[in-house]
C-alpha cells in the first residue's frame, strides 16, 4: 500500500504496519484544541448537530489547561477524507476560535 509523503501519510503507514486493517470503517477521534471552554462548548454544540460528526467528548488538559474537543467520526481511513474531515472540523473550529490538533485511531486489540 502506498502512502502519500506528509504528516496523514506517515500516521497511516504506522496504523497500517501495526496491522489495522485500513480498508474497513474505522472510528476515527479528530482533535480540536480551544483556550476557552465556552467556545470549546460553542464548537461541541455545533459539530454534535453535524451528521458527518455527532459523537464529542469535551475535555480539559491536566496538563495544559487547553480545553480539547474529540470529536469521533466513523469512516475508512483513507488518506483524501482524512485530510478533508480535518479540513471541515477546523474550519468549523476556526470560526469558535479553536484549531485541529490532528486524529487517532484505537485500533481493537
Amino acid at each position: 500500500m502506498h502512502f502519500t509523503d506528509d504528516e496523514n501519510g506517515q500516521l497511516l503507514a504506522e496504523i497500517a504496519a501495526a496491522g489495522v486493517d485500513l480498508t474497513s470503517m474505522q472510528v476515527i477521534d479528530f482533535y480540536i484544541l480551544f483556550e476557552q471552554k465556552p467556545e470549546a462548548e460553542k464548537f461541541a454544540t455545533a459539530i454534535a448537530s453535524d451528521e458527518l460528526a455527532p459523537a464529542t467528548e469535551l475535555v480539559k488538559c491536566p496538563d495544559t489547561g487547553v480545553w480539547e474537543v474529540v470529536t469521533r467520526v466513523e469512516m475508512v481511513p483513507d488518506h483524501t477524507l482524512l485530510s478533508q474531515t480535518e479540513q471541515y472540523l477546523e474550519s468549523i473550529a476556526n470560526s469558535h476560535n479553536g484549531y485541529g490538533d490532528g486524529w487517532g485511531l484505537m485500533a481493537d486489540e
